[in-house]
């Protein structure tokens, strides 16, 4: 059973050559490229990334957007007026208590694409923690449809781990990480399922909005799309800051300064 599909080769106008760009580019590579879904990675709390994301959700024109950041029911909620009025919108949503970075990065993505139906891939809480303590497959429906129904190989299940690990300042209990990585993959499928979802319902095109971490081809979001349907033209952009060098597992990737923030590790100490 296939787990891991590389998206190069989807596009139905000839392969997208995966390769870094400047934010300067990344419209007009949307433009040409006309991926029926942009999977859109962020670094969240990096206001840079925002507006690289705005500026190809201008470009794509899409019919939907996909929010990691929302639940279906706040997403229900969003209007164009409620758009033209972001500090309105932030309130009816309850953005401030949500504990994302402040809404005003995450305004302009949604003003560029104020008719676009809104939804939202956030799953609840309880499905999430279910996810860490039971199989993939009695916690989320469709598992099989995503291949959450086979456990990843031993030898990468350990390196996302060991990965797990260092993200959270090497400060977890080493047996609360394989709950860890099952959650990120839980969610990878939740939001390829909302997004597909929402190519279903609107035609598209649809953006999703997420954390560069679940924009990878490789094994996140448009892997786990690809899996679900091999058909779909998918785009991946991942963003990243300094220093990020080499190869990077998305279509394209922008890599950006840091945004300024106090050390997280502190968090764990």
């Amino acid at each position: 059973m296939r787990i891991f599909v590389s998206l190069v080769a989807l596009s139905l106008a000839g392969p997208v050559v995966a390769e870094e760009i400047s934010a300067a580019d990344l419209p007009g590579r949307i433009v040409s490229a006309a991926p029926q879904v942009a999977v859109l990675g962020e670094v969240h709390d990096n206001a840079d990334h925002h507006l690289a994301q705005a500026a190809a959700v201008a470009a794509l024109k899409p019919k939907a957007l996909v929010f990691e950041m929302l639940d279906p029911a706040q997403a229900a909620k969003v209007t164009p007026d409620l758009i033209a009025t972001p500090d309105k919108l932030a309130k009816v949503l309850g953005w401030e208590a949500s504990g994302w970075p402040d809404f005003a990065i995450y305004a302009p993505i949604f003003a560029a694409a104020p008719t676009a139906r809104i939804y939202g891939a956030a799953l609840p809480r309880d499905q999430v923690r279910r996810a860490m303590k039971e199989p993939l497959a009695q916690v989320f429906p469709e598992a099989a449809r995503f291949g959450l129904d086979t456990p990843y190989p031993a030898d990468l299940q350990a390196r996302l781990e060991a990965e797990t690990q260092a993200d959270h300042c090497n400060a977890l209990p080493v047996e609360m990480l394989p709950g860890m990585v099952a959650a990120q993959r839980l969610r990878d499928a939740a939001f390829a399922q909302t997004t597909l979802t929402a190519l279903s319902d609107t035609g598209g095109p649809v953006a999703l909005i997420t954390g560069s971490g679940h924009a990878r081809a490789d094994r996140a979001v448009p892997a786990l799309i690809a899996h679900a349907d091999p058909g779909v033209k998918v785009l991946s952009l991942g963003q990243l800051e300094r220093p990020a060098a080499g190869d990077q597992p998305f279509d394209l990737w922008i890599v950006t300064d840091p945004a300024p923030r106090e050390d997280p590790c502190k968090a764990f100490q």
